[in-house]
């Protein structure tokens, strides 16, 4: 996969996307970009987010967006903007849906997920195949989005 150089800065009203890191994934791992949240009025970090790209067995658990905000910021939907800034991302590279998952418990991220359109899998324990298995991990609510 080729990384683009357009996709180094993504912003709308609100917030801004800088890219951080670019990595190359590995047989396991996908590529992905990571950004940091910015909101604009303040230009002060207030989460981060990942755009995985491709599918694998590990990104139906993993899902292929992965976001934080950090906790002063919650509660203004900063991760819904900054989840449709990189869906144009994987649009770019040809993908035409994205898995996206969050811990059962999760209400915040489960609200923020539906609100993308996201159609609900179901919720499973990841198989202990999966990159990122530990003993006594919890049940994940599974998600597709299309874009």
């Amino acid at each position: 996969m080729e990384f683009r150089k357009e996709f180094h800065i993504l912003e709308d009203d609100v917030i801004r996307l800088k890219i951080r890191e670019k990595v190359e994934g590995n047989a396991r791992e996908l590529p992905f970009y990571y950004y940091g949240i910015y909101l604009k009025s303040l230009n002060k970090e207030t989460g981060k987010i990942s755009i995985r790209i491709g599918h694998n067995k590990h990104s139906y658990y993993n899902g292929n967006i992965g976001y934080e905000i950090y906790p002063e910021y919650r509660g203004k939907k900063y991760s819904l903007s900054a989840c449709k800034l990189v869906m144009n991302v994987a649009r770019a590279h040809g993908m035409t849906h994205l898995f996206i998952t969050c811990a059962e418990e999760n209400i915040a991220s489960r609200k923020i997920i539906e609100s993308l359109g996201a159609e609900y899998l179901e919720t499973a324990v990841p198989p202990k195949d999966y990159v990122y298995y530990y003993e006594g991990m919890p049940a994940y609510r599974i998600y597709k989005v299309n874009l």
